[in-house]
Formats: structure tokens, C-alpha cells, sequence
């Protein structure tokens, strides 16, 4: 029963973690790391964290999530940068950082030092959005972090088995590198998009034919991504690109339409549910693993050749400065050459800012993917002895996420306050022209519907009433969205005024009905329904 007790002491401490942060004001990450090293202190059994396994339960429905989500047209727009953040940037990492490491610390093999610098070249976007909750990061920059930590996530670790490997073999032949990096890429992706296809052509053959069975659909989404992970690591590809890959391409396959509003809408509560109780598991484990790797510390700083444990906090804070410096070089580099690319095109952009630069590299924030790969480190050599400086590998890492979120967490808020993000194409015109043709579209269907309905039927006139009411709500949406830009903002403010109205109309409605419920005056199972009618229209109206 002790995995049992430890699993419902994690979950209670993400629970309790919201409320604390909200309560003491701090970022929801440090506070879940430091409810972590709590229970590592306390008398509940800690976890002996397997990074196998850790990757399995907790990567692919994150990285699905994210994949499913994100804005396909923001990525596709600011790939360019993307790809630099992801592969540029994890390659000068493993390069600079790795050398530099191995130059402070001869006692760490140059092997092993780019090993540690790929696996902390790694961004963690679950920590920056936390973080910057209480000041929110410009949507375009938040979706380029996120578009960078989606595939910066397998370049790292991919480049961290190239160090392992050499390593082992004391061998690195770059062509064979180049291949296989290439394999693992492709074949993840093509992984990832294949299984989501092939499960969604199916879903929809059995759905026609059988009708759509809301549980079983929400079970679906949730075991795409483990069964695309798999299926990668069994054909030696990078599992974690599958679970991307397949969340982008569920994106694709959901925008048809076949499911029903109440699948919709009961599937994004559960993933919602998903993603906050693994997101806290992770930082609530993250936490709960430092207190060990202290521990160890006296026996760690032998391996450098020294005999103070404070050596050991000047290497973290020297590779977390070496890392904060490369990183704003390079994302100033890649905002220039945006900008640049911007011009050629006959475009007028911003000018680069400094803070915005600095915004986006304090959001370089390393997190629990950095401690599991540093976790994967093998015990052993191939003759049996023991993996040089595994130890002091896994210390350097853990204590480059704790300084990379402390710094994150006090320093972006304060770069982030009033700062002006970068001008971003205004949807309006799109979304108003969307919202008149779906309206048009539903007033012919209606039509068509009533006039199939009341063939050969004596109350004709009823059905005729019926649809004119429901036609008219459509064509007062068509009237506030036609004319003058002036008359759809006066519109547009007119329906904000009518929303705030019907929410205070619907709260008032469940009050009512939850005073009588209280008072025996309807039954349990109708006010269960009508409440959840009233909820379902207060989505609508607040999503």
C-alpha cells in the first residue's frame, strides 16, 4: 500500500498547491517543487523515480495536449523561428555549454559534458505559463515558447543519446549521427500522424455505422498518444515527436466536425482534468527528488576535485549564466534575421526590443524533462565500471531547473509589466464574415427543415412560427455584422452588454433551482438536468 499512499499524497499536494500558490502569491511551480521536497522530508515513502516510466505516463498526453491545441497558423507562420529556437539553439547549447563544462570540470568526460548540456537544452513552456499567469506573455511570443519546446524537447534528448553513445563506444562518426537523427525525426512524425489517422478513419467507420458513444470516444483521445509513443519506440524513432505529431494532426482530423457538441464538451474537461494533475504530479516529483540529490552532494563535489560543497553551486550558477547568455544572443539573432526576412517581403515590423528579448529568454525555463532524461544516464560502461560522473551530471541538472525557475519567476513578471508586445494581425474581418456565413448557412437549413417537418401536417403554422423565431436570431447576428466597421464595434459592444445580462440571468436561474432542490420542491435528477442546461449556455456565453 506504500505506492498507494505516496501516489494519493502527490495528488493531494497538486490540490492543495493552487490554493498556497494563490495564498503566499508565488508561481505554481515552485510551489509544487517545494511541496515535493516537503514530502521527501516527511514520513510518507518517496518515489524512486524510473525515467522509463515517468516518460511514459506523463510525456505523451502533455506533449499530445500541446500538440492539439496550439494554433496551427501561428506555428506555420513563425516556423522559421521555431525551428532556430528548437534546432539552432539546442545545437549551440550542446556545443558551447558542453565544452564549457568540460574546460570547469576536467573530471567530467567531454562525452558525458555534452550529454548534460543537451539535456538541459531542453525548455519546459508548462513552467513559463505558470509563471507568467499573474503577467501574461504576448500571445505570439507565448506560441513561438511553445512551438520551440514541443520539438526542442526530442533534439535535445536525441543529442544527448549521441553523447551517451560516444561514451560507451568511444566512437562518433557524424554522418551516422546525421541519419540518425533524421530516422528518428521522420520516423516519429510520420509515427504520430499515421496512428492518429488511422484510428480517427476508423472512429468514424464504427461511428457511422453504430452510433457515437461519448465515453468510449473520450477514451480514444486519451490512449492516441500512449499507443503513437509506443508504437515510435518500438520502431526505434523518437516517441516524444510522435505524441506531437499526433496531437497536431488530431487538430486537423477534430476540425471536420463528426463528433457531437457533447463529446466536445465533456472530452475537453477531461483533458483539462489530465493535463492539471500531471502537470503538478511533475513538478510535486520534481521537488520531491532534490532532497536526495543534496544528499549526495558531499559525495558529488569528490568527482570535481574538490573538497567544498559550495563548488558545487558556482558550476550551476556558471552553466545557468553561460545558458541565460547564449540563449538572449540567439533569440536576439533570430528576432533580427525575422525582421530582416519581415522587410524583404515588403513588410513593416516592429524594432527589435531588448526586453522583449529578455522576456523571451528568462522563458527559457528547464523542467521536469531535463530531470528525467538526466535520470536515463546508464549506471554502467560496457566493461561493467561505473558511468563517469553520473552523479554530478544529475546534481549540475537538477540544480540548473531550480535556478532557472527561481530567476524565471522573479524576473519575468517584472520584465513582462508594461511592456509593449509586438503588433499582431488583427481577425476580426475573418471571424465576422465566418459568423455571417454560418448564420446564412443555418437559416437555409432551418428552412429546409421546416418545410420537410410540416409536409402534410395540420399545424403547418405552428413549425412556420417555430422557425421564424429561431431564423430571426440568425438575421439580427447577419444585421451586426454587416455595414461599417463603426456599426459591427457598436454590435459587437451591444452583444458584450447582452452576455453580462443573460450570465446574471442565468445565474439567477441556478440559484432558484438549487433553493428548491434544497427545499424538496423538485427532485435530484431533473434539477441535475436542468442545471447543466444553464451550464452548458453559460459556456457558451463565457468561453
Amino acid at each position: 500500500m506504500s505506492s498507494v499512499d505516496t501516489i494519493l499524497f502527490l495528488l493531494l499536494a497538486v490540490v492543495v498547491s493552487g490554493s498556497l500558490a494563490r495564498l503566499i502569491r508565488l508561481p505554481l511551480p515552485l510551489v509544487q517543487v517545494g511541496l515535493g521536497a516537503v514530502i521527501a522530508l516527511s514520513a510518507v515513502p518517496t518515489v524512486e523515480l524510473q525515467p522509463e516510466l515517468f516518460f511514459l505516463l506523463f510525456l505523451p498526453p502533455l506533449l499530445f495536449l500541446d500538440g492539439w491545441r496550439i494554433p496551427k497558423a501561428d506555428l506555420l507562420r513563425d516556423r522559421a523561428m521555431v525551428l532556430e529556437l528548437a534546432i539552432g539553439l539546442v545545437i549551440l547549447t550542446v556545443l558551447g555549454v558542453g565544452l564549457m563544462i568540460h574546460w570547469m570540470i576536467p573530471a567530467m568526460p567531454l562525452p558525458v559534458a555534452f550529454a548534460l548540456a543537451a539535456v538541459i537544452s531542453p525548455t519546459d513552456p508548462i513552467a513559463v505559463s505558470a509563471i507568467a499567469s499573474r503577467t501574461p506573455i504576448p500571445r505570439r511570443v507565448m506560441h513561438i515558447l511553445e512551438g520551440e519546446a514541443l520539438l526542442n524537447d526530442a533534439s535535445g534528448l536525441v543529442c544527448m543519446r549521441f553523447g551517451v553513445a560516444a561514451m560507451l563506444t568511444g566512437t562518433f562518426v557524424i554522418q551516422d549521427a546525421i541519419l540518425t537523427f533524421a530516422w528518428l525525426a521522420a520516423g516519429g512524425i510520420a509515427v504520430g500522424v499515421g496512428v492518429t489517422w488511422a484510428v480517427s478513419v476508423a472512429k468514424g467507420w464504427l461511428t457511422r455505422r453504430l452510433g457515437e458513444d461519448t465515453s468510449a470516444q473520450i477514451l480514444i483521445s486519451l490512449l492516441i498518444p500512449f499507443g503513437a509513443y509506443l508504437a515510435a519506440e518500438h520502431l526505434q524513432c523518437s516517441g516524444i515527436l510522435a505524441a506531437v505529431a499526433a496531437g497536431v494532426t488530431m487538430g486537423f482530423t477534430e476540425q471536420t466536425g463528426r463528433a457531437l457538441a457533447v463529446t466536445r464538451v465533456r472530452r475537453a474537461a477531461v483533458w483539462d482534468v489530465v493535463q492539471f494533475a500531471a502537470n503538478g504530479v511533475i513538478f510535486v516529483l520534481l521537488g520531491e527528488q532534490m532532497p536526495g540529490l543534496l544528499g549526495k552532494a558531499s559525495e558529488t563535489v569528490r568527482a570535481t576535485g574538490h573538497a567544498e560543497v559550495w563548488w558545487l553551486a558556482v558550476y550551476v550558477l556558471a552553466i545557468s549564466l553561460a545558458l541565460g547568455v547564449m540563449r538572449f544572443a540567439w533569440v536576439w539573432a533570430s528576432l533580427r534575421l525575422t525582421w530582416f526576412r519581415a522587410r524583404r517581403r515588403g513588410e513593416r515590423p516592429q524594432r527589435v526590443s531588448l526586453r522583449l528579448v529578455a522576456a523571451m529568454s528568462l522563458a527559457g525555463v528547464r523542467g521536469a524533462i531535463t530531470l528525467a532524461g538526466v535520470l536515463t544516464l546508464p549506471l554502467a560502461m560496457a566493461d561493467g565500471s561505473v558511468f563517469p560522473a553520473r552523479d554530478l551530471a544529475i546534481f549540475l541538472a537538477g540544480g540548473v531547473i531550480l535556478v532557472s525557475l527561481g530567476v524565471a519567476s522573479v524576473g519575468l513578471p517584472r520584465v513582462l509589466r508594461g511592456l509593449e508586445p509586438p503588433r499582431e494581425p488583427s481577425h476580426q474581418v475573418e471571424i465576422d464574415e465566418a459568423r455571417v456565413a454560418a448564420a446564412q448557412a443555418a437559416i437555409r437549413a432551418i428552412e429546409a427543415a421546416q418545410h420537410d417537418l410540416s409536409v402534410g401536417r395540420d399545424d403547418t403554422d405552428v413549425y412556420i412560427d417555430a422557425a421564424s423565431r429561431i431564423m430571426e436570431l440568425y438575421r439580427n447576428q447577419i444585421d451586426g455584422r454587416v455595414g461599417t466597421p463603426e456599426a459591427a464595434a457598436v454590435s459587437r459592444r451591444t452583444e458584450q452588454i447582452e452576455r453580462q445580462l443573460r450570465l446574471v440571468g442565468l445565474q439567477a436561474e441556478r440559484d432558484e433551482i438549487f433553493r428548491r432542490a434544497r427545499a424538496r420542491e423538485i427532485e435530484d435528477e431533473p434539477a441535475r438536468k436542468l442545471v447543466r442546461d444553464i451550464d452548458l449556455l453559460e459556456a457558451r456565453y463565457t468561453g
